[in-house]
């Protein structure tokens, strides 16, 4: 599922499924938006991506660091006691899922090769079969994200407080992993580049 998906399934189950739904709901709008830029532009968006990767990925790992430190703060134990904490608000669920998204620019290969294999370009419907395949792509996410927001919403009652704990503790080592590979594969495309 990847980090947005263990995201998902953490939010699930602290906040509710709601939560988990609207935190698949930022990563459905950042793919559409690479979906869209590659069918409109697919040697433009690989050029600028690869003009531009190492910034992009600089940018992503240092947001997970700064999300991470926020799952390793939270208290799943606080949020099981409806009175005692404050609702998080669904915007910012979707936000940082988008912007977590967003940062992962390998993304947009994946959509070239989706575009290619379904041959959603075609020079006799260009924008016919590029709308169609957008909007598959959103609805085929948006179920996904429905669905699995909806199955760990229904095994909640398995996962006990210190399990809870466990798995945001996981997902916090997860991101800043990620965020690490990100920021030495970042700094190492500077240094063959003389920047550093």
């Amino acid at each position: 599922m990847g980090p947005i998906g263990v995201l998902c399934v953490q939010r699930t189950l602290n906040r509710g499924r709601m939560h988990g739904f609207v935190t698949g709901l930022g990563a459905v709008a950042s793919d559409l938006i690479y979906a869209v830029v590659t069918g409109w532009g697919m040697n433009f968006v690989i050029d600028f991506i690869e003009a531009h990767r190492t910034t992009i990925q600089l940018c992503g790992s240092i947001f997970l660091f700064i999300f991470s430190y926020f799952v390793f703060r939270s208290n799943p134990l606080r949020r099981l006691n409806k009175q005692s904490s404050k609702a998080t608000p669904y915007w910012k669920d979707f936000v940082s899922s988008f912007f977590l998204t967003l940062s992962n620019v390998a993304i947009i290969f994946f959509y070239v090769a989706l575009f290619a294999r379904f041959n959603f370009i075609s020079p006799e419907h260009p924008l016919v079969n590029e709308f169609i395949g957008i909007i598959c792509i959103g609805l085929g996410a948006v179920l996904w994200w429905f669905f699995i927001s909806w199955l760990v919403h229904r095994l909640h009652d398995r996962f006990n407080p210190r399990g809870l704990k466990a798995f945001n503790i996981l997902l916090g080592c997860i991101l800043v992993v990620i965020g690490i590979v990100g920021l030495i594969t970042g700094l190492h495309d500077l240094h063959l580049n003389g920047v550093i």
